[in-house]
């Protein structure tokens, strides 16, 4: 492994499971300090165990903005500055927009974008000059997916929100940049599995012919993490094998085909 990381301090999001443990590793790896902020502790601390002296953990949860100026603050304390944040907590849920209720548009757009917002207010207060941010939205930051309005909205509001910030702090050499995942394998995503059509439909509608693995989007990571994206800001990378040229599966037939199929 190489050391393209090597003296930075990050602080990474939702980094207990999924694309953000990826990032995480990846980047303790490539030689950066890391601390990994989640509201899910037991998952920290495991991997923060397994990271060694170099990462350390506190609980965040991103819809309260205590919690996050205490994880910036709290990287900045342990490691001595920061140069690198990703903005990466967030989930899904399905709901028609007729059906859709107010609570639950409410909780995706708290995490999802509202977590986000929050993330870089307070990590582009301290983070150093040159530094890099990196926010993770969706292809459904452009793909509209039936069902999926809440999530899709907040995720296209990350990409503006990612423009924005690279515009208020790029005086100061700071790149802030978007990864938009197509579908990728995590616990998040455990639920199109019980489906496999739907995962035969994502497979389909990319030009690579798979689905993602973590490390997948933690590549992409460490290149925006690194000095090799000095020159990269405000930008949306797709990491979705090419599913932004084809169609988001029909996952509202899935779901009334699943309802309509018997229990065995």
């Amino acid at each position: 492994m190489t050391t393209r990381l090597l003296g930075k301090v990050a602080l990474v999001t939702g980094a207990a499971s999924g694309i953000g443990r990826a990032i995480a590793l990846r980047f303790l790896a490539e030689g950066a300090s890391v601390l990994m902020a989640d509201i899910d502790e037991a998952g920290l601390g495991a991997l923060a165990h397994e990271g060694g002296e170099h990462a350390d953990f506190i609980r965040c949860d991103v819809t309260v903005e205590s919690d996050v100026e205490a994880a910036a603050q709290c990287a900045v304390q342990r490691f001595g500055g920061l140069d690198i944040t990703v903005a990466n907590a967030g989930k899904g849920t399905f709901g028609l927009i007729t059906e859709h209720s107010l609570e639950s548009w409410q909780e995706i757009i708290d995490l999802c974008l509202t977590g986000v917002f929050l993330t870089v207010k307070h990590a582009g207060r301290v983070i150093r000059d040159g530094g890099s941010i990196i926010n993770i939205a969706s292809l459904n930051a452009i793909q509209p997916a039936e069902g999926m309005v809440a999530y899709c909205t907040a995720k296209a509001g990350v990409a503006m929100l990612t423009r924005v910030a690279a515009m208020e702090l790029g005086h100061r050499q700071i790149r802030v940049n978007t990864i938009a995942p197509g579908l990728v394998e995590t616990n998040a995503t455990s639920a199109f599995w019980m489906m496999p059509s739907i995962v035969d439909e994502f497979v389909e509608n990319t030009t690579v012919g798979r689905f993602a693995q973590p490390n997948d989007i933690a590549n992409m990571a460490v290149f925006l993490a690194s000095d090799e994206s000095s020159f990269v800001s405000a930008s949306f990378f797709s990491v979705d094998g090419g599913a932004t040229t084809k169609r988001y599966p029909d996952l509202p037939g899935a779901f009334a085909r699943m309802a309509e199929t018997p229990n065995s």
